[in-house]
């Protein structure tokens, strides 16, 4: 797997654990082994410009992911050999933000980071939680996930 890890923040971050969680994420989902995307770590003001430019929204938030193909959950693209790598998208987290919110909500702030850097990565995959059953699919893969690492929310 592919994955492009930047940190562009200053919060303190487990960036080698996270990474590998990444990569794990996309093997575990069947990812071609040649699949890229980027995993961009950034300050409030950044996430929250592009949460303004890109999602219409004001303020910071804690994730984006900005997809490049259009997938359905389960459903992977045949890459052949000859073919590009599969581009999933990129993945944006504040650090900052996710700490605030993880302890807003009770949750453990380095499991609710990991939480998140699956979420991002399963809207990249086209899980979303808009409706009931498609949020409750999103949740149990986030959940299967984690166990994989060692690492719960709730």
């Amino acid at each position: 797997m592919n994955v492009f890890f930047s940190d562009e923040q200053d919060h303190p971050v487990d960036t080698s654990g996270m990474l590998e969680f990444a990569e794990r994420v996309l093997s575990e989902e069947g990812l071609p082994e040649s699949t890229e995307m980027a995993v961009l770590l950034v300050g409030r003001e950044q996430i929250a410009d592009y949460n303004e430019r890109f999602m219409g929204r004001t303020g910071p938030t804690d994730v984006l992911a900005f997809p490049v193909e259009d997938l359905s959950p389960g459903s992977i693209p045949r890459v052949a050999p000859e073919d590009p790598p599969l581009n999933l998208g990129d993945v944006f987290l504040c650090p900052v933000e996710i700490k605030e919110r993880a302890v807003a909500e009770g949750f453990e702030p380095n499991d609710f980071q990991y939480l998140l850097v699956a979420h991002g990565i399963l809207h990249l995959l086209g899980y979303d939680h808009e409706e009931d059953v498609a949020a409750e699919l999103m949740e149990r893969r986030e959940d299967e996930l984690l166990k994989l690492i060692g690492r719960s929310i709730g």
